[in-house]
């Protein structure tokens, strides 16, 4: 390993432990309320002290899943031997079991969690954030075997399409955020891997009709489409939350009100330490704190995009560019929802917002990614695929 690879992967491990530690802090402070009295016997069941137990569980996974060779996961020519394969059955089998009333856990009106017991305490976990991130991981395996055949459209490229709506049908029935998260990164994977622009744009009218039928499907996807459009019309109901994100992000100011000091975490916004955590990061660190957590999300994005231009095995830099382009969109969309300039969308921001499971898979995809960055240079790399 050369020390200027060793120095890469140092660094992006640095920027996504700053990232897990703000989000520990935050969370923390969100999750602050006059009202709670700590019960130790229960400690669990508080979300900020749950954050702050996951963020050396999830320094740790980072560490552990950049020792294995990357290569590991790559699609071998017998398919029984791909720990990939296995893990997307497992992940289209769970997304199926979450869907039984009896067995899956609902919140905020959508089943999308499995409730483990753990002797006294019980951990939730979300099959839809494994299945985006084998997803990735099934992509890349698949495009780098391929290789230029990739780009027949009825033998290869179609085939896939009708895997990614597959693994998708189960999720956009509770989910249809991240079901369209989903199949963006699948096409954009599939775009970087080769395939023709047309053999694209031949889909996008069953995408459109796929839209319109999953709003017309739940009216509340409507109304959040209307709010986003017409704000004054649904200022006390849908509106309301987008409505507190920016008066919570618009009164910290440069600087912020404090860490701790913020006032809409009692009552004001809702899931202010989810998908509105960085509504919370406006409100008491202020311009200076949003601006430094879109620093780390930019430094992370411009250091994976260097290990992507010197991978030079066709699966590590398809996976690489996977890993990236998923935390990248997805802190992207999630910032994007918070300052209203996109509709609202049950999106979490990476490492930061509070879940147990979004951050330990994160992890663990970074943890590849550093994997990568330590073993692509020159001559290391065997890119044969078997």
């Amino acid at each position: 390993m050369s020390e200027t690879q060793s120095r890469l992967a140092d660094t992006i491990a640095m920027v996504i432990s700053f990232l897990m530690a703000t989000g520990a802090v935050m969370v923390f402070s969100a999750d602050a309320s006059l009202g709670h009295e700590f019960d130790l016997q229960h400690l669990y069941n508080f979300p900020g002290l749950r954050q702050i137990m996951f963020f050396p569980v999830g320094v740790l996974v980072l560490f552990l899943a950049s020792v294995p060779d990357y290569r590991f996961w790559r699609l071998r020519s017998q398919w029984y031997a791909c720990p990939t394969v296995w893990l997307l059955v497992a992940a289209f089998a769970l997304l199926l079991v979450v869907l039984v009333p009896s067995v899956g856990t609902t919140v905020n009106q959508a089943r999308r969690w499995l409730r483990i017991p753990l002797g006294p305490v019980s951990m939730s976990f979300q099959p839809s954030e494994l299945a985006k991130w084998i997803m990735v991981f099934f992509m890349a395996g698949v495009c780098a075997k391929i290789g230029p055949d990739l780009k027949l459209y009825w033998h290869r490229f179609l085939p896939l399409c009708v895997l990614i709506g597959f693994v998708c049908g189960p999720i956009v029935i509770e989910d249809f955020g991240t079901a369209a998260f989903i199949v963006l990164i699948s096409f954009t994977m599939l775009v970087i891997a080769g395939v023709k622009w047309w053999h694209v744009l031949t889909l996008l009218p069953v995408g459109i009709i796929g839209l319109v039928a999953a709003l017309i499907q739940t009216p509340h996807r409507m109304q959040r489409l209307a709010a986003f459009l017409h704000p004054e019309w649904f200022g006390k109901s849908v509106a309301y939350q987008a409505n507190q994100s920016l008066i919570a992000i618009g009164s910290g100011g440069l600087w912020g009100k404090g860490l701790g000091q913020g006032i809409s975490k009692y009552g004001h916004l809702p899931e202010d330490s989810t998908d509105f955590i960085f509504a919370i990061v406006g409100e008491e660190l202020g311009l200076v704190g949003t601006l430094g957590v879109i620093v780390l999300f930019i430094l992370f994005i411009v250091l994976g995009l260097v290990v992507v231009l010197r991978c030079r095995d066709p699966f590590g830099r398809l996976l690489a560019a996977g890993i990236v382009l998923t935390i990248g969109i997805q802190a992207a969309l999630n910032i994007g929802v918070v300052t209203v300039v996109l509709p609202t969308k049950g999106i979490p921001l990476p490492f930061i917002s509070s879940g147990g499971t979004s951050m330990l898979l994160s992890s663990a995809a970074v943890g590849v990614l550093l994997n990568i960055a330590a073993r692509c240079t020159s001559g290391q790399i065997d890119i044969n695929p078997d």
